[in-house]
Parts: structure tokens; sequence; C-alpha cells
């Protein structure tokens, strides 16, 4: 994903700016490329392709032969038993080596199509990861995979609708267009010409009329796709308020909508064929009524009427399918500028052109603590220091107000404050999923802006409040912390996380499928399989936001314990609710309004007498009551 990491560009396109104009010449400009990485490939199909329509071409000459070869001759009973054998195998190979050729052109540009298709979509998926959180917490997940997938189909129908239709119905016109006006008078080549002139408007013309019912379908159905996606990913929700019927009229009405655009766009299509069919008729009537004129007249022989004949419906049958063909290049180019489009999209937060990696020293052997997981390395902790932090989602209400605080090399500071104060942006902007608007954030004294993204989240363990999990085994989901792990280091941070036990009394033990988003599993079960991952990912900085919100009293308490233990010798930040849960902390930092209002350790808040200790209070009155009324 390194190769995605460019400079920044043009400002960011936001998700309501509409997309930069362009062309379907640049459209297949901006293709190109993509395949012409198996140039090779490209020339010897394209050698394929004109061999292949020599041969079609020739196929009626050959035709003509044999038929004048066939037919009575004046003074001569005995033309009928002299058949021409030559003729006949002649015609025969080149029939056969019309499919030959247009296989092997399918075979050898095979490789490119698929190519181009896994070169597009792997960068596609690689930048939509590179993009900045703000981009995914606004997107259509539904609508978004929805026009990725019509954009990688698109290549395949393009190459197929252009190199197998398009371009071979081109040469074949030219070719039988000089053999006409060659070998027959020029009317003959001037009646094709106007009958394909008239009808590749008429094609032209109906199909671009066509396309807005076409876009419309289009966008009805990733609406539908939107809504039934999104419906079903709050499948809980739609339960919890009995909604499943609103949720069915809601489906229903964009299939219905969907329904209509689909019978408009049939009827055009419709329209489209007759036309087509009726140009078509009056060019072939007017090709027979000359060549019989000449065949009556002895300027021209039946075989000559008989490859008349075949050459017009060779060229017509590809041509009876331009509109359709048109019409799906045209809507394949509307698919791959919108994929393109995406692809094209600037990122929010984007490594600066010399950012380097963050380097941090390995402990001396007698420095390292002892950790629950075996790492890959053990680090010496950095220090960490927000200097005068500004930052607002919306330019119009700000979340953090001038904030200042440092967590020295290996030590522990913890914010607290109510909902909304800016606590879990505080590790949003850590982790540089935003860029702050104002001060900077500093790593041993580097600022993040100028580390790389991918070495800064290497050195960044987090165990969030909300804990979302792969559609795959427990197992899986806990090694996502270090992918390269081994089954028995999995097990040992599931043990580090007090969740083994869990995990081992399941029928199929760590090859349990937790279910889409980790459904199937409890909020604590999930919160536990989190901090499992980040054990294992074992990195130098760790960030605890609500870690323990999920679980129980024991758990909670089980569970802080070995928190401590892992974040003994290392720079943590802890974003708690319950400050019973952080009372050795180094340092306690209390926020309001995005501004940090009170700091110090546990005993010296409390003798403050402050708002920290009119929360303490608060929480300890609460944890009387609780058991009373349970």
């Amino acid at each position: 994903m390194r190769r995605f990491a460019q400079a920044p560009g043009p400002a960011p396109v936001t998700a309501g700016s509409p997309p930069s104009p362009r062309t379907d010449r640049d459209t297949l400009a901006r293709l190109w490329p993509y395949l012409w990485a198996y140039k090779w490939r490209v020339m010897a199909a394209l050698a394929f392709m004109v061999g292949a329509k020599l041969a079609n071409v020739g196929v009626p000459v050959l035709l003509k032969e044999l038929v004048d070869k066939l037919a009575p001759k004046p003074g001569s009973a005995e033309a009928l038993l002299a058949v021409p054998v030559g003729l006949l195998l002649a015609y025969g190979l080149l029939r056969l080596s019309t499919s030959v050729f247009a296989e092997l052109r399918e075979l050898v540009f095979a490789k490119a199509t698929e190519g181009a298709a896994r070169s597009i979509s792997l960068q596609v998926f690689g930048h939509l990861h590179a993009m900045s959180l703000r981009f995914h917490l606004e997107r259509q997940t539904g609508g978004m995979t929805r026009d990725i997938e019509r954009g990688t189909r698109a290549v395949h129908s393009l190459i197929s609708y252009s190199l197998y239709s398009i371009i071979p119905t081109l040469i074949e016109v030219t070719l039988v267009l000089s053999l006409l006006a060659i070998k027959f008078d020029v009317v003959f080549a001037w009646i094709t010409l106007i009958a394909l002139v008239f009808y590749v408007a008429f094609t032209v013309t109906l199909t671009q009329w066509r396309t807005r019912f076409r876009r419309e379908m289009n966008e009805l159905d990733s609406k539908a796709h939107t809504r039934a996606i999104d419906s079903l990913l709050n499948y809980e929700t739609v339960k919890y308020f009995n909604n499943e019927a609103f949720e069915t009229r809601r489906y229903d009405e964009s299939l219905e909508r969907l329904r209509r655009a689909t019978l408009k766009s049939q009827h055009t299509l419709s329209l489209l064929n007759a036309g087509q069919q009726t140009i078509i008729a009056i060019g072939l009537i007017a090709m027979l009524w000359r060549a019989t004129q000449g065949v009556v007249d002895g300027r021209m022989s039946v075989g000559d009427l008989v490859m008349v004949n075949a050459f017009m419906i060779q060229l017509y049958i590809p041509l009876n399918f331009l509109g359709v063909i048109y019409r799906e290049i045209k809507q394949s180019l509307t698919d791959l500028d919108k994929m393109f489009t995406l692809l094209e999209r600037e990122r929010e937060v984007a490594d600066a052109p010399d950012a380097r990696p963050l380097l941090l020293k390995a402990l001396p052997t007698s420095q390292r603590a002892q950790s629950p997981v075996q790492s890959q390395s053990l680090l010496q902790p950095p220090s960490v220091r927000f200097d005068h932090v500004e930052f607002a989602y919306d330019p119009e209400q700000p979340i953090l107000h001038d904030v200042s605080f440092e967590i020295p090399a290996g030590k522990t500071v913890a914010v607290v404050g109510p909902s909304g104060s800016g606590k879990s942006t505080l590790a949003r902007l850590l982790y540089r999923f935003y860029d702050v608007q104002g001060g900077r954030i500093t790593i041993n004294g580097h600022d993040i802006t100028s580390i790389t993204q991918d070495s800064l989240r290497r050195a960044i363990g987090i165990v969030p409040q909300d804990t979302v999990l792969f559609n795959d085994t427990v197992a899986y989901n806990i090694a996502y912390g270090r992918p390269e792990a081994t089954h028995d280091e999995v097990v040992q941070a599931a043990q580090a996380a007090h969740i083994h036990g869990f995990i081992s009394a399941m029928p199929k033990g760590y090859d349990t499928i937790v279910g889409e988003r980790g459904l199937k599993l409890s909020g604590g079960e999930k919160q536990r399989v989190a901090i499992a991952r980040t054990l294992l990912k074992d990195p130098p900085i760790l960030v605890f936001d609500e870690a323990t919100s999920a679980l129980d009293s024991a758990n909670e308490r089980a569970i802080q314990a070995e928190l401590a233990a892992v974040g003994e010798g290392k720079t943590v930040l802890v974003i708690a609710h319950r400050l019973s849960t952080i009372v050795h902390a180094h340092e306690i930092l209390v926020m309001e309004g995005g501004r940090i209002v009170e700091r110090g350790t546990h005993p010296v808040l409390l003798a403050a007498n402050g708002r920290y200790a009119s929360m303490w209070r608060l929480q300890q009155a609460s944890d009387e009551v609780a058991p009373v009324q349970r």
C-alpha cells in the first residue's frame, strides 16, 4: 500500500463535491496503461483479430467461386459432375480458421483483460484503505461497493465489446466495401455505406437518448442495494423496534422505482431494435435488387449474387447488436469513470513527500519487562506530547481548544470527562485519522505529520470502546494484531485477556465464527478479543479507550490488573469513564468542552476538591447503591 502514499495534490474532494468532468476519451486513456502492460499480448490479439476477419471475408468469395463452378454452363452437360473438391476444402478451412483465430485472440488476450481488472481492483481497494476516517464515516457502503463491482465488470465489457466487436466490424466493413467497389460497380459500395451511416447515426442518437434512462436505472439499483445492506447491517436495531414491515416497505418503494425505470429502459430498447431492423431490411433489399438486376443483365453471375448476400448477412449480424454494444460501452465507460473518480479522490490525511519512518530503539535485555505475550521485538517506549492542539470535525463546531499535555516515556496518562468533551478525539488524532488544525502532536520530539503513517500506527496499539470484528474465526480476529503470530502466541494473548476459557468451552474453540461484525459474541466477549489482539501486537504505545466498559466487575478487575501489567514500561494513554480504573495513573487529565480543566495525580485531584473529586464521589455513591438495587 505504500505506493499509494503520495504527496498531497489538489484540495481533497469531499462527499458533497461534484466530480470533475471527464470525457470518454479521458476514461479510455486512463484504462490504456493497465492494458499496455501486456503490450505483446495486445499486439498478438490484434494480429489474430485481423486474421479472423480476413478469413471471414474470404468465405463469401470462395462461396461465390463454388456456386459458379457448380452452375450449369451452356453446352456442358457434365458441369454438375465436376465438383470442385479443392474449393470445398478451402471453404471449410476458411470457416474453421475464422473460429480458430477468434479463439486464439481470446486466449491470448484473456491474461491482459484479467490482469488489468485485477490491477485496477487492487489499486482501488488499497486506495480505499488509505482514505481518511472522515471519508469512511460519510460513505454509503452498499452504493460504493456496487460502483466498484460495476467498474470492475466494465473493464471486461469494454475490452470484450471494443476488441471483439467494434474493431473487428470496422475492419470487416472496410474490406467488404473495398471488394464491392473493385469487383463490381461502385453503386454497391455506396448502398452499403449509406445504409451503414443511417444505421450507425440512428443507433448512436437513440442510444444517447436512452442513456439517461439506463443511468437512472443504475442509480436506483444502487440506492435499493444501499438500503438493503444498511437494513441488514442494522438487523438488531430493526428487531428492537419491531420494524421489519417498515423496512420491507422502504425496500419495496426502492424496488418499485427501479421497476418503473427498468420498464422505461426496455421500451426504448424495443424502439431501437425495431428501427435498426427497418434500416437493415431496406439496405438488403436495395443490394439484392441491384445484384439481381446484374444477374439478369449478364453482368454478374449467380455466385456474385450469393456473395453479395453473404457479405450483407455477415455485416449486419454484428451490426444488429450495435445498439446494445454502443449502450454497453457507454455504460461501461460511465461505470469505469465512477471507479476512476473514486481512485482519484485525494486523501485528507497523506504522508508528506519527505516523511520518514518512526525509528525506536530496542530495549536493552536487562531492562525488558516480562510480557504476557512473546513479541517480535521490545522497543523503548517513546514520549508523546500534545502541544497546543486545536481541532474541529466541522469548522463551525470546534472540539479541542488549546490542549497541551505530555505522556512521558513509559508512563501512563489518563483522560476523564463527560461524553463529548473530546477524550476519544485525542486517540484519533494520535493515530492520525485526522490532522490537527492548530498546534502539533509529537513522538520523541518528531511531529507525527513528518512520520509515515504506516510506521506511526505500527507503534501504537488500541483497545477501542466499540469493538468491531471480522466475520471470521476467533483465532483470526485475535491474530489480526500480528498476522504472522503462531497459534501458541494467539492462545497466550487470549489467556492474558481472560477469554481462553470461554473460547475453549465452545464446540469449535478457536475456529468458532464470530459472525458479521462479531454479533455472535457479547459486548464483553468482543472487548476481550480486542484486548487480546492488542496484547498480541505488543506495541510501545498503548491506547485504552474505555477498554473495559463492556465487562462485568469481576472480569474488569482481573483485566485491569492484566492491562496494568501489560502497560508497565510502555507509554499509555487511558481514556476512561470509571475513575476506579485509573487511580494509579501518573497523571490524570479532566476535560470539559474540549479543554483540560484539571490535572494531577489521583490524591492531588481529590485534595483539590474540584471537578474530579465531584465525579469520584458520584461514582462511589453509584457503586454503593447498585448492589442494593440488584
